[in-house]
């Protein structure tokens, strides 16, 4: 069941280096929201504090009315694509996918029948049934990555989480895979935060896009309100390759 995030004032530190400086967001249930900064800004960071990855110093998130900050990742039941998809080499796609259901407490593990059907249902969503024998090393690096949101996806979790999914690719198959990934969403409805330095990336496939600098969250908004309504000379600046562009003066003519 999707549920919506709610992010509490986080701060997080590492030594002296201020990485999150009381960040909040509130992301809709079913809402894809694109974190988007240059390199340093914190996104990724604030990604692995609500997946549970990172212990933050300070502030809580919420999973619907849950209080997740002081749960174990396994009990947040988050679904992480990371980008260079993390697969194990050794096995085949079958059970990389069925790896987590495998993985639960024995009163909550579903029987192999089970396991298969939905191993299955989850090759066709992501358009790779008849690849299940092989291994990730026989797959293409879009492939491989369509794994990897299958095992993220094969636990039902509550939020699904996104690390620069298409960084480790070049540039037409994260094109294909943009367009891919927009539409299974709209398929499933999962809640979704994806991390991004590509701003074409984050402004084709997010609902809404919040733009990171130095740890803090500048600005919060939809593309077009983004592009029309900037709430910052930084933000001006990072998004004028978009904004000038093709796409930047349809939108902001909408």
């Amino acid at each position: 069941m999707t549920v919506p995030v709610r992010i509490q004032n986080l701060e997080k530190s590492f030594g002296r280096y201020p990485a999150l400086k009381g960040v909040s967001l509130e992301v809709a249930s079913g809402e894809l929201v694109a974190l988007l900064g240059p390199s340093g800004s914190g996104k990724t960071t604030l990604l692995r504090a609500v997946a549970g990855l990172e212990s933050a110093d300070g502030g809580r998130v919420f999973f619907g009315d849950v209080d997740a900050t002081a749960l174990s990742l396994q009990e947040r039941r988050i679904g992480f694509v990371f980008q260079h998809y993390a697969l194990f080499r050794h096995m085949k796609v079958f059970d990389n996918i069925a790896f987590g259901l495998r993985a639960r407490p024995r009163r909550h593990r579903p029987n192999e029948k089970a396991i298969r059907q939905k191993v299955m249902e989850l090759l066709k969503l992501v358009q790779l049934d008849g690849l299940e024998n092989r291994y990730p090393a026989q797959l293409s690096g879009g492939q491989r990555q369509r794994v990897a949101l299958a095992r993220a996806l094969a636990i039902e979790p509550r939020v699904l989480l996104l690390d620069e999914p298409f960084g480790a690719l070049d540039a037409r198959v994260r094109k294909d895979l943009r367009k891919w990934l927009k539409e299974l969403h709209q398929r499933t409805g999962h809640t979704t935060l994806f991390v991004t330095h590509d701003q074409d990336e984050a402004f084709e496939l997010a609902d809404r896009i919040a733009i990171l600098d130095q740890g803090s969250i500048v600005q919060v908004g939809t593309a077009e309100e983004i592009i029309a309504r900037p709430a910052s000379p930084f933000v001006d600046s990072f998004i004028e390759g978009i904004a000038q562009g093709p796409r930047g003066l349809r939108l902001a003519a909408e």
